[in-house]
């Protein structure tokens, strides 16, 4: 449910404005009333740039120190700025060294045709008169002469390229440009190489324990700017009036915290002002809800919080989400595995995480229920075990009577329609309370339409009411239907822009509904593929059980049925996920007139220290 909230209005005195910021921030309970602005204010957004660079740091650092491993000493030492300069410098050392590597090792590959020579040998034979020329070409274009002329010498001969040398009195022109080798001996760059490696290893050694150190100060820091831009963001959202002598300032808080602000406006010089929240005001929106609904409201933050006229939506999806997911995974033996990792991860994630385990487990806890219903446990079917039959009989498995339709199939078509005429239900009783009866008609027109032809439908199916009963009664809701679908879908409008409307809205309702209702086969079809490929690993581990023998036979058996239920595990639990997040923003959202565009409660208040 959404939280009831109290609009308040201050006017406080300019000399008094920063302590009462101080006190409004440590109470906590208040939302700043966020007002509309042109351009960006220059401090807010050099503290937003300040504070993207904290945290691209904070996250790189982190990474580089390693998991487990950061000190949660606070060192004050040094400054945020100080952080940035000194990670900077440390990384930019080590990438010098890194560049210096490559350059090193071409200058091996240079030298390596070579051999390891001394150059100090080639300039005393300079100092003596003899010059010596490194040449490389390709084998056809070497001249064996030059062996006469030149004193040439082949150092290497190898995929048809010839490395030689010419020692001669005076320089000589044999039609090719002499090598220019590195100056260095190929040990001495060797050694050159083995000292950048060790320096790169000490210099990233150095550097992991930086981060190991200040990575929970820059986050410190993190937290104190994010307080600073909080703090600001309320300064930028009060009016100054009567030329700056007085400070206007609009916030919201939750009913049950009204005391609280009173008792601090009472004890101050404070003007304020308190009433309640109408359905027209962009009020945030606190959800408030039992323990397991909680779980659920993750989902609903991530399409969007509702509007403060709107219902909260989480007390809906909680249910029929647990349900979509089981029926998706649809195996009692990997709904006891979930359960199991949450169980397992809850003790071993941070308090944020191990809190998101608890869904994982109630997820898993649901999963086994409706996958023994539908008679599967790890790939194996319950139904073909020798089970009691009073337990088969709640089983979902196999054909209706004599038809070729699954009752799997038939299942999941069946909560999809009651899906939508639940959804439908919930816009019309939603649109009653927000806008008037008047004003949702047409709601209530389609509810009447979809819901009443279903249900006698069914009737009429199962031969509960007669032929004629059920003609009479499509004739009689058809036609009450009309009259909110197609006459009073405005009452404002003109008959004729009504029936104008009316009409484009059977348009996609015709074609909207049978698409949303075909969507929920999803959950009958990821099921079974689940179920099947599940079983494909049971048939396999077992031929390799029987082909290979007893001892390995049981090996590999044992690591096919691991790797492989692992495997689908993972694959059936990310669709279990997607498909009914799916199924309720997308067909759930659309037919219940779900909006999602509210603006979530963030008091200010002081930032908490880790």
């Amino acid at each position: 449910m959404i939280t009831k909230m109290k609009k308040l209005t201050f006017v406080v005195y300019h000399k008094e404005y920063e302590s009462f910021l101080q006190q409004i921030r440590l109470l906590g309970v208040v939302h700043i009333v966020e007002r509309q602005r042109g351009e960006m204010d220059e401090t807010l957004q050099s503290y937003l740039q300040k504070r993207s660079l904290y945290k691209n740091l904070l996250t790189t650092m982190q990474r580089q120190a390693g998991e487990g491993a950061v000190d949660k000493t606070v060192h004050t030492e040094l400054s945020a700025d100080e952080i940035i300069t000194t990670y900077d410098t440390l990384q930019l050392h080590i990438q010098d060294l890194s560049q210096q590597l490559p350059t090193c090792e071409k200058e091996m590959a240079q030298l390596d045709p070579w051999g390891d020579f001394d150059w100090k040998v080639i300039e005393q034979l300079r100092n003596a008169g003899w010059f010596v020329q490194f040449y490389d070409c390709v084998e056809r274009e070497y001249d064996a002469e030059w062996e006469t002329e030149y004193n040439a010498v082949v150092i290497r001969e190898q995929g048809g390229h010839i490395n030689f040398i010419t020692i001669t009195p005076c320089l000589v022109n044999l039609g090719m440009e002499p090598l220019r080798l590195p100056t260095l001996s190929l040990s001495q760059l060797r050694q050159r190489k083995g000292e950048i490696e060790a320096e790169i290893g000490r210099a990233t050694e150095k550097l992991t324990a930086f981060c190991s150190t200040y990575s929970h100060t820059l986050e410190y820091y993190n937290r104190h700017l994010q307080g600073d831009i909080d703090l600001w963001k309320v300064k930028l959202n009060s009016a100054p009036l009567a030329e700056g002598s007085v400070i206007l300032l609009e916030g919201w808080i939750p009913e049950e915290n009204e005391a609280d602000i009173r008792h601090l406006l009472d004890d101050s010089s404070v003007y304020y002002e308190i009433r309640n929240a109408m359905k027209e005001d962009a009020a945030p929106i606190k959800l408030k809800n039992n323990a397991f609904i909680r779980m659920y409201e993750i989902l609903t933050k991530m399409y969007g919080m509702p509007d403060y006229a709107e219902f909260d939506p989480t007390p809906v999806i909680a249910p029929f989400f647990s349900l979509f997911f089981a029926l998706c995974l649809g195996d009692a033996g990997y709904g006891l595995m979930l359960v199991l990792l949450g169980f397992f991860l809850k003790k071993k994630l941070s308090k944020s995480l191990a809190g998101l385990m608890n869904l994982v487990i109630t997820l898993g806890a649901v999963t086994t229920v409706i996958g023994a219903v539908l008679g599967t446990f790890f790939g194996l079917s319950l139904f073909d075990m020798d089970l009691p039959e009073w337990m088969k009989q709640f089983m979902v498995v196999g054909k209706v009577g004599e038809t070729n339709y699954d009752k799997s199939m038939l299942l999941a078509l069946l909560i999809g329609v009651f899906h939508i005429c639940f959804a439908m239900t919930v816009k019309a009783i939603c649109s009653t309370v927000r806008y008037g009866f008047k004003e949702s008609l047409s709601a209530w027109g389609w509810l009447l339409l979809v819901v009443g032809f279903v249900c006698t439908g069914g009737l009429s199916f199962f031969e509960i009411i007669s032929e004629d009963v059920s003609t009479w009664a499509f004739i009689i809701i058809g036609s009450v239907s009309a009259i909110g679908i197609y006459l009073l879908n405005n009452i404002h409008r003109n008959v004729f822009v009504n029936i104008g409307s009316g009409l484009w809205d059977t348009y996609n309702m015709a074609t909207g509904l049978l698409g949303d209702t075909l969507s929920y086969m999803r959950l009958y079809a990821l099921g079974l593929a689940g179920g099947m490929l599940g079983g494909v690993f049971n048939q396999l581990a077992f031929m390799v059980n029987d082909a290979a023998g007893p001892v390995i036979g049981w090996l590999l058996c044992g690591l096919i049925l691991v790797f492989g239920h692992a495997l689908n595990i993972a694959m059936s639990c990310l669709s279990a996920f997607v498909h009914p997040l799916r199924l309720t923003f997308v067909e759930y959202f659309k037919n219940s007139g779900y909006e999602g565009k509210g603006e979530a409660y963030t008091p200010f208040s002081v930032v908490e220290e880790k």
